[in-house]
Parts: structure tokens; sequence; C-alpha cells
């Protein structure tokens, strides 16, 4: 099992990706934009993350995606609340631009006056809660486990742990995920520490 220290970025080795937008979003706080702290950054780790693979460390709300040379883009995200993250390895089995949207049966019985409304279904679109892009993570056996990698239209909750089980990232920011990640690559969605 990695533990949050594997992910520990070697001093000095951060490298801004090319900017992406920090914009306003419809129903945040006022004024609110996307922090420049959170921006996707190039980063050198102590211990590799294999080239295109994707580890997701809960303890530091954070994703990355492998590179060459014990680099990797680390990206901020939020994660799923105290009893639905689910860690494990899966396979990027799909990705989907502009993706629909239906609440699992499990989000349906939990909060039914949130989410009975979209049994049948969301299209994509801007107040689609998977946002702006989805990747979908299955079992080795190639069976979806309805665990996304996806957008979110509730950028303030990166670097939070609130989401029905799923990671999120900013608009912008899974848009360039999307563009690196290839079907097939491998995902490690970590542990949360437990104190001792």
């Amino acid at each position: 099992m990695l533990h949050r220290r594997h992910f520990l970025i070697a001093s000095g080795a951060a490298a801004a990706v090319p900017a992406l937008a920090s914009l306003a979003h419809a129903g945040a706080p006022a004024g609110w934009t996307v922090p420049e702290d959170w921006n996707p950054v190039i980063v050198r780790l102590e211990t590799p993350v294999p080239e295109g693979d994707i580890h997701v460390d809960p303890n530091s709300f954070s994703l990355y995606l492998g590179l060459a040379d014990r680099r990797a883009i680390r990206y901020r995200v939020g994660i799923g609340r105290a009893g639905l993250y689910e860690s494990g390895t899966f396979i990027l089995g799909n990705k989907a631009r502009w993706p629909s949207w239906r609440p699992t049966n499990d989000m349906i019985r939990r909060a039914p006056d949130r989410y009975a409304r979209y049994a049948n279904g969301m299209p994509g679109g801007p107040n689609n809660p998977l946002g702006a892009r989805a990747l979908y993570l299955h079992t080795d056996a190639g069976l979806d486990t309805y665990l996304r990698i996806h957008g979110t239209t509730e950028p303030w909750t990166i670097g939070s742990a609130v989401s029905n089980g799923c990671v999120r990232l900013v608009n912008t920011h899974v848009e360039h995920l999307y563009d690196q990640a290839a079907v097939g690559a491998r995902v490690v969605l970590h542990p949360v520490a437990t104190s001792a």
C-alpha cells in the first residue's frame, strides 16, 4: 500500500502546465474564482507514478497523471465523502465529452428528494453534475464500477470530501486531463489514511 509520503514532491521540481482559465462560476460564493494554486502543475515525485497511470491521493486531494522521468501532472480534486470513497485499482474503460448522467440507485435511495427526479437521466451540458468530461472506471474484467473522474458544476468543493464517491475536478482541468489520459490506462484510487 502506498502512503502519502510516496507522493511528496521533490523540492524545486514543479513547473506550470499551460494556464487554464480561472473563471467565476454560477452558484459559487460571490466573487469566487479557481484559486491559482489549484491549477495543474508538473511535479517530480519521490516514488514515480508509471507513465500514463492515474493515481489519486485522497489525503492531499491530488490526482497524478504519470509522465516520464519520475514526473507527473498534479491536479487538485474533490473526493467521495466519508463512507462513499472507494479505493482500489481500476481501468480507464471509457471517456465522454459533456456526458449524460443518471444517479445510481444507491444515490436515489440515500437522497430521494434530491435525485429521484433524475431517475431517467440528464443530458450532458453545463448544468450536468458530471461537468465537461467524464472518465469511466471499470474493473479488470471490463465491468463499469459507476465510479467516475469528472468535472463539476460546484468547483469550489475541490479540496474536500463531499461527492457521492467519484473524483471531481474543475471543468477546465478535467478537459485537460481528458486530452492526456488514454483509455485502458491503470487508475489507482489510494486509501484514505487512518489515524493510528
